[in-house]
């Protein structure tokens, strides 16, 4: 089983640090997403999701200073995901408490129902994962040729089989193993460049 990234230290540094915009990208390219398909999969309209994404990412960025890991290997993403998740909960008790006064019952059962899941932690750290491997894609997707791309996306993403692409693409099928070949080595390598960093 592929092994979830982890969030680069570096990176959570250069958060920290004067306002690095390069660093912001790089962490909005690789979160937003992912907070924006939590609050969607919570339920929430796609104005209030995307509301609510934003104010995770401001509250993120207003306190990556005092940020402090525990040690454990998903330890951002999992400060990341309670952030979420205490965005959400303020938002629908607000939300519920314009439309009538709640009994701690109900309340009891709202905070139960946006209490994050172990599977919906997976879900996150799957869905991290295949940001990654989105983010890495678009870094190398043009040091290769057109046809070495496209016979990599249409057997390797595409699932076709590797002599219909190559009679297609008027390559040997051998040809399409070696790009295929290349072009995972080169994501691997991309993808540890971004942990390792």
């Amino acid at each position: 089983m592929y092994e979830t990234p982890k969030t680069r230290p570096s990176l959570l540094l250069r958060l920290r640090g004067e306002r690095d915009e390069r660093a912001w990208e790089e962490f909005l390219l690789l979160y937003e997403p992912l907070v924006l398909r939590l609050m969607r999969r919570r339920g929430l309209q796609e104005s209030d999701a995307r509301d609510m994404t934003q104010q995770v990412l401001l509250r993120i960025s207003g306190a990556i200073e005092r940020y402090q890991p525990d040690g454990a290997e998903a330890s951002f993403r999992r400060w990341l995901f309670r952030v979420a998740r205490n965005v959400v909960v303020t938002f629908l008790t607000k939300r519920s408490r314009q439309a009538v006064v709640m009994e701690d019952r109900q309340i009891a059962e709202l905070l139960d129902a946006t209490l994050p899941t172990s599977a919906e932690s997976d879900l996150f750290d799957q869905e991290y994962q295949l940001q990654v491997l989105a983010w890495a894609t678009e870094q190398v997707r043009y040091e290769f040729r057109e046809t070495t791309w496209e016979a990599f996306v249409e057997t390797s993403i595409n699932g076709r089989a590797i002599a219909d692409v190559a009679n297609q693409l008027k390559l040997s099928p051998g040809s399409i193993y070696v790009a295929r070949s290349r072009i995972i080595a080169r994501l691997r390598a991309k993808v540890e460049e971004l942990e390792n960093d």
